[in-house]
């Protein structure tokens, strides 16, 4: 999926618009790739923007800490940098493997054990 369909995704999922939903996406997927644990800095699926693979590799502590970088990155407040992570998060789900998805909530440090991510793939969701 190439990043404009995706925006357009998140957008739709959101309620944001295009715009907006694509700064609150890239802020997301930086932040994603800088929570990365034990392994590069790289994108492990391969569809996020090539300019965000250059992250510093600081880690959030969880998803309180995730939310905050999300909002100060994108320039929104915390409630946005939600509604915007969970529709970027949904839309992997739908557009990564469900293997490629869970490889990347593994390599981030305490998603699993602190709620802040699902990464199951949703059967029986509807799809926005």
């Amino acid at each position: 999926m190439r990043f404009p369909l995706f925006v357009a995704a998140v957008s739709r999922r959101s309620g944001l618009p295009p715009d907006l939903a694509a700064t609150v996406a890239r802020a997301v997927l930086q932040t994603v790739v800088e929570r990365m644990a034990d392994g590069p800095t790289t994108d492990p699926t391969g569809y996020l923007p090539a300019e965000l693979s250059d992250a510093d590799g600081t880690s959030a502590s969880g998803p309180v800490d995730f939310l905050r970088r999300v909002g100060r990155r994108a320039g929104v407040d915390e409630q946005t940098a939600a509604l915007g992570a969970a529709a970027v998060f949904a839309t992997l789900r739908e557009t990564v493997t469900v293997d490629e998805f869970r490889e990347m909530v593994a390599r981030l440090p305490g998603a699993a054990a602190d709620g802040g991510i699902d990464a199951t793939p949703g059967p029986g969701r509807a799809r926005p």
